[in-house]
């Protein structure tokens, strides 16, 4: 298996072009946070990711960009920070949650910070933001107070919309998370016995993901195994110590985070006797994710491919068991902004990495769902996490 990494020049590339965005929109300052739910924001733009800590990037049109870093982290940035022209600054606000205080030397706050900024660009008279949902208070106040006179908008929109479209790079990272999962998957399948708890099963995967050579499991979640009519019915979840039996839906959902960049696989499973309500479901779910996925294309709106879906379970009688279809794009997260709607009829493109999954939810004897990776191409949708396409047919058309 190849590992690829991210260079500092794509790091500096992305940067540039977030510059040519703000140049469009009239924004001479870009402030970008990341915590642990959304740590993507800052590592796109220079390789940092912290650890028990949040991060934050400060862009201006022109000259150095900083990266701000906690306090504990701080060390660890040095490392990982590859963007050129940057510098490092180490900032309370973004630390140890619990407000643990360090007296480190060179430390400032983001009052400091701002004003220092602030002389090196005099004229900022507008300031996006990254992080809507998750950008703190104490730090915007600091902003509001030291740019009194500048508007500050949002710039999320501008962001995600720059993280859709995958560069040659980013493929090759992704190709490699593809690969990771799918191995995963193949081995840890064949190992599940009955009996074993659910979180059991969880630390398969996980051991199984690290000795491929991930960085951690997918962002941001654990391997997820719900097991039975009741726990599977549940679509996020932590694991249990329920054991699994004979003949009941086992929901398996995992993913690998390598370099930054994510994969996953959502698949059912049955151990021992399949019964034939659970055997039709699933194929037809399978089937139905196929037909919508051959429709992806580049150039075609996304409504065409979620009608698709939805027709299928339509025709085949389960669409009442079909809480929504699923098209999102992924990455840097799992599930990342943009989505893809009807109403929105967002046009599919190439260099696009995009999840589609089936979620069936609410049956007699439980809920699953299946979900794969795929690369838009110039020919099409490519499925690239591959455990699916071989293990559905091969587990559920047995008789």
């Amino acid at each position: 298996m190849d590992y690829p990494m991210i260079e500092g020049k794509e790091y500096l590339k992305r940067v540039n072009a977030l510059r040519e965005k703000m140049s469009e929109n009239g924004v001479d300052l870009v402030i970008g946070f990341s915590n642990l739910l959304e740590i993507a924001i800052v590592r796109y733009y220079c390789g940092f990711a912290p650890v028990n800590e949040s991060s934050a990037i400060i862009i201006a049109r022109t000259g150095e960009t900083v990266v701000c870093s906690g306090q504990a982290s701080y060390d660890y940035c040095l490392v990982q920070n590859k963007l050129p022209e940057s510098r490092i600054a180490i900032l309370p606000e973004i630390g140890e949650v619990s407000g643990f205080e360090y007296d480190t030397e060179g430390q400032l706050d983001f009052e400091e910070l701002f004003r220092q900024v602030k002389s090196e660009h005099p004229n900022v008279k507008r300031i996006g933001f990254i992080g809507r949902l998750i950008f703190p208070s104490i730090i915007m106040d600091k902003l509001r107070k030291v740019f009194g006179n500048a508007e500050i908008v949002d710039f999320d929109d501008v962001h995600y919309e720059q993280r859709i479209r995958k560069s040659p790079a980013e493929i090759e990272i992704l190709k490699t998370n593809w690969q990771m999962v799918s191995e995963m998957f193949g081995r840890v399948v064949p190992k599940i016995e009955v009996g074993m708890t659910e979180r059991h099963i969880e630390g398969m995967f996980e051991a199984e993901m690290m000795d491929l050579g991930a960085e951690s499991y997918v962002q941001s979640f654990a391997p997820m195994v719900a097991t039975g009519k009741d726990n599977s019915y549940i679509s996020m979840c932590r694991n249990t110590l329920r054991r699994i039996g004979e003949s009941e839906i086992i929901n398996l959902a995992a993913g690998v985070c390598y370099e930054g960049y994510n994969g996953i696989t959502c698949s059912p499973l049955v151990l021992g006797k399949i019964p034939q309500k659970i055997k039709d479901a699933v194929l037809c779910a399978y089937d139905a994710l196929n037909y919508a996925s051959a429709k992806m294309n580049d150039g075609t709106p996304c409504d065409v491919v979620l009608n698709a879906y939805t027709d299928y379970l339509t025709k085949y009688g389960y669409i009442e068991y079909c809480p929504y279809g699923s098209l999102h794009s992924t990455g840097m997260l799992e599930c990342e902004a943009p989505i893809f709607t009807v109403g929105n009829k967002r046009m599919i493109e190439k260099n696009m990495a995009i999840c589609i999954d089936a979620y069936f939810k609410g049956m007699e004897w439980g809920s699953f769902r299946i979900e794969d990776c795929y690369l838009i191409g110039k020919d099409g949708a490519k499925r690239m996490t591959t455990y699916n396409d071989k293990a559905i047919p091969e587990i559920f058309s047995k008789s």
